[in-house]
């Protein structure tokens, strides 16, 4: 539940009518405090921090009741919590600790150097269940860049910390220093993570994420579990495309689909790593049966043909039929296309991968699966398992104008309502946290775009694609609902507010048609700084960018972890303060960066205080 600073969180409450607590009502007191003192004394991992912040107001306040202060209804809420807790005590810590390292690979069989995980390629895969914290120890050992992790559809409630794009919720961790990130999980799915400094998850730092679910609808529907990870894969003389095949025992490459699937019913969890293209997926003679979208829940539906845009996710079933002979090919081709639904245009679908279903291992893997037109299942034609309905009315309403533009130094760039996003000196969240009443006035953050929204609103987002390709758009800590999204050359959004889905599917990837617009909405019941991109990397890199403020009220104050604020001090970053870094006078632009560098150096790490900061004059960069 959200905390609104502007309404009392009390209540009054009724006093025992003697003042005095009987002998029984002291017992159990003692009891608890007890119990909460033996628990306080226990080695019990990262939880002790936790709890020791839940249990000393606690431990206060059972002394005041002791002392003939007894609240009747503060009682049944310590019994209430102790209770919750003890029930969801079995909830566990899971832990990595990763070195992020150079490593050799070649998926396509050109060697070169990509980033991994503890010298290791393809990285690895993130697995817990809902109620589970989740603490990555990173150490960067690049060397000479920095480096960060944005963890994918997780919508990070009440860390917004811990999202991870650099310069944005955190500083970019330098060479030869540690960041932990920690949260709750409290969505189950099928997420991914990747590097959000500049330019870098193309180069390998991205990997898998599955949330188990105790309480999944479609439990007892499948055997067993995977993850197919698709990304197109870049060197300077070709564009293939790589898939891997993980589970989430084994994060070794597997054979595509396993062996004797006859009679078995798989969960495919389907990611997109690319950072350009989309993928097309159909199956010989077998049906996908869609039970989620970028994390959601959607009641099953059948597809035969699937599109995949960069970030997005599909969780499908397949089952092997009694009746199946042989082995069955299945087609993944890259979409390069400007737009796959326009038919009056050549179409290209250059890059290929063919895989089987494994029946029989005795016979050839030698069929194709040769698909003639390309039709996939419309992306929003799904419907939530939970029957939301549309988010209506709307309180705030924001229209953002996507077209390609120049800088001042007459640079190509990507703009969101003529003006392209730059990175400033302070990172955003610590800004929104430091400016106090300013920080709902969106000058204090310099040319990031930002669109301030007032806490609990009811956000609609209309996006309006001027490009004459279509373009995945993300919005970090939250799932939005697609309550309209309309075809190629639809032009702009009308301004009419009409034909819209009544329950809309929700996703956090979606993608906007050529020449045409999409309209999203949510609930702004995440405090915190959340960026809206283009999820194609070098258009983040051009520019394409918005960042939303929201619940700038909410904000004021915030705190963040030692190491968090340890890693720009390292860099020399400020962490107070507007864009610029200016305390005394939040509104004052000075400072403040409105032209991109002209030497683009992506998460390149200088000991410089900032390479901002050398604007115009680029000095020797020294690497460890």
């Amino acid at each position: 539940m959200a905390h609104h600073p502007d309404k009392s969180q009390h209540r009054p409450v009724q006093k025992i009518p003697d003042g005095s607590p009987g002998l029984w009502l002291q017992a159990q007191l003692f009891a608890i405090t007890l119990l909460m003192r033996v628990i306080l004394s226990l080695r019990i991992g990262s939880w002790r921090d936790d709890l020791r912040a839940w249990f000393e107001p606690l431990l206060a306040w059972s002394h005041s009741v002791i002392r003939h202060e007894l609240h009747a209804p503060q009682f049944r809420h310590l019994l209430l919590f102790l209770v919750l807790w003890i029930g969801g005590a079995s909830a566990d810590t899971v832990t990595y600790d990763w070195n992020i390292t150079w490593v050799w690979a070649s998926p396509d069989g050109f060697a070169r150097e990509v980033i991994g995980v503890n010298n290791q390629w393809p990285c690895p895969l993130i697995e817990a269940t809902v109620g589970d914290t989740v603490v990555i120890n990173l150490y960067n050992q690049l060397g000479n860049q920095t480096c960060g992790l944005h963890f994918h559809g997780i919508d990070q409630a009440n860390t917004p910390w811990m999202d991870g794009p650099s310069g944005v919720t955190q500083c970019g961790v330098p060479p030869d220093t540690s960041l932990k990130y920690q949260f709750t999980v409290d969505h189950p799915g099928t997420y991914w993570y990747h590097s959000h400094a500049p330019g870098q998850y193309p180069d390998g730092l991205r990997g898998p994420i599955v949330f188990h679910d105790p309480n999944d609808p479609y439990s007892g529907q499948y055997d067993e579990d995977y993850i197919l990870a698709v990304s197109d894969w870049y060197h300077s003389e070709s564009l293939p495309l790589v898939q891997e095949m993980l589970q989430p025992e084994n994060t070794d490459f597997l054979p595509p689909i396993p062996d004797n699937i006859t009679n078995k019913t798989y969960r495919i969890r389907w990611i997109n790593y690319a950072a350009f293209a989309a993928a097309m997926l159909h199956f010989d003679s077998h049906t996908m049966s869609v039970i989620m979208i970028d994390g959601q829940y959607v009641k099953r539906q059948d597809a035969y043909q699937l599109r995949l845009s960069p970030a997005q996710r599909y969780d499908f079933l397949l089952t092997g039929s009694t009746n199946d002979s042989g082995n069955y090919p299945y087609l993944m081709s890259l979409d390069l296309n400007r737009d796959w639904t326009n038919t009056t245009e050549e179409q290209r679908w250059d890059l290929n991968y063919t895989g089987y279903l494994v029946m029989d291992k005795s016979q050839p893997l030698s069929d194709q699966d040769v698909v003639d037109l390309w039709q996939p299942r419309d992306e929003v034609d799904f419907e939530p398992y939970d029957d939301e309905g549309i988010l209506d009315p709307y309180d705030q309403m924001i229209m953002l104008n996507f077209t390609f533009c120049f800088d001042e130094n007459d640079y190509p760039r990507a703009c969101f309502n003529n003006l392209t996003y730059v990175g400033q000196l302070v990172p955003t969240l610590y800004s929104a946290a430091t400016t106090g009443t300013d920080n709902s006035n969106p000058v204090v953050y310099g040319q990031v775009n930002p669109l301030i929204v007032n806490n609990s609103a009811i956000v609609q987002i209309v996006i309006n694609n001027f490009d004459t390709s279509a373009h995945p758009f993300h919005l970090h800590g939250h799932h939005f609902q697609v309550v309209y999204r309309a075809p190629s050359e639809a032009g702009v959004w009308p301004g009419r507010d009409e034909n819209y889905t009544s329950v809309p599917p929700r996703r956090d990837t979606v993608t906007v048609q050529p020449n045409s617009y999409v309209v999203l909405r949510f609930k702004a019941n995440n405090p915190g700084v959340w960026l809206l991109h283009c999820h194609i990397e070098w258009h983040v890199e051009m520019g394409l960018t918005a960042t939303i403020i929201e619940a700038p009220d909410v904000l004021r104050g915030m705190t963040f972890p030692d190491d968090h604020i340890a890693v720009c001090n390292k860099s020399g970053i400020p962490t107070e303060g507007n864009a610029a870094g200016n305390t005394e006078n939040y509104t004052d632009t000075t400072g403040m960066q409105t032209v991109p560098d002209e030497e683009y150096t992506g998460a390149e790490y200088t000991t410089k205080k900032r390479r901002r900061q050398l604007h115009h004059q680029m000095g020797s960069f020294f690497f460890t």
